[in-house]
């Protein structure tokens, strides 16, 4: 069976076949390949001029041109895509933990003081009733009960909310966390990783010589 010019396949041997080239990337001159070059252009390389370019599928697998259905990428003829190694970024990372620790400022505070302050109201005079209920301390009128008569041993009844006074200042401050700094650990190493399938090393070859390819 005669091979068609231009034809690339796979060949198990370690050499290439008379009338083939390795696909590896090398370029060629035009004018000793004149055939090869009307069927290639330099769409794999080459200036065009006086050199053109083999496809170079060292550690490449080829693909369909086109976009396919469902596919993300349009693949045009001589496109190389794709690596050996990728790096995740942040977006494309799954939700996850960092462990994180805190280091707080603390104050020893001071030692609390408080004093008390207390008023004791009463009427600048003579008092003018003699029920105590809602009223306060007065200077009793003449002819009253001698001033020991003014107390009991019991209370039975309440003075004016505001007969005796008592203000209480606190001074000082307590001890406490006034501050501090939280550490974030990082996680993960940023180590690209391989995504290669699995693969078996085959040479691809390319036929120079054959039929010429018609475009009708």
């Amino acid at each position: 069976m005669e091979i068609m010019l231009g034809t690339s396949m796979i060949f198990a041997g370690n050499f290439v076949p008379r009338g083939w080239v390795g696909c590896n990337g090398q370029m060629l001159s035009i004018s000793d390949n004149q055939a090869i070059f009307s069927v290639l252009s330099n769409t794999y390389g080459g200036d065009a001029r006086t050199t053109f370019g083999i496809p170079d599928l060292r550690g490449r697998a080829p693909v369909g041109t086109g976009r396919g259905p469902g596919a993300q990428v349009t693949v045009n003829l001589g496109d190389k895509l794709g690596r050996d190694t990728i790096a995740l970024d942040l977006q494309h990372m799954p939700t996850h933990n960092h462990s994180a620790s805190f280091n707080p400022q603390t104050s020893p505070g001071s030692k609390l003081s408080a004093t008390a302050t207390t008023t004791v109201n009463a009427a600048n005079g003579k008092g003018s009733q003699d029920d105590a209920e809602g009223a306060y301390w007065a200077t009793p009128q003449n002819g009253s009960r001698p001033a020991t008569d003014s107390y009991a041993g019991t209370k039975t009844t309440r003075m004016a909310s505001d007969a005796v006074e008592v203000d209480v200042q606190i001074t000082g401050s307590g001890a406490g966390i006034t501050g501090g700094t939280v550490t974030v650990e990082n996680n993960g190493s940023s180590v690209p990783f391989p995504v290669w399938q699995p693969t078996l090393g085959l040479q691809y070859i390319m036929s120079i010589t054959g039929i010429y390819p018609s475009r009708n």
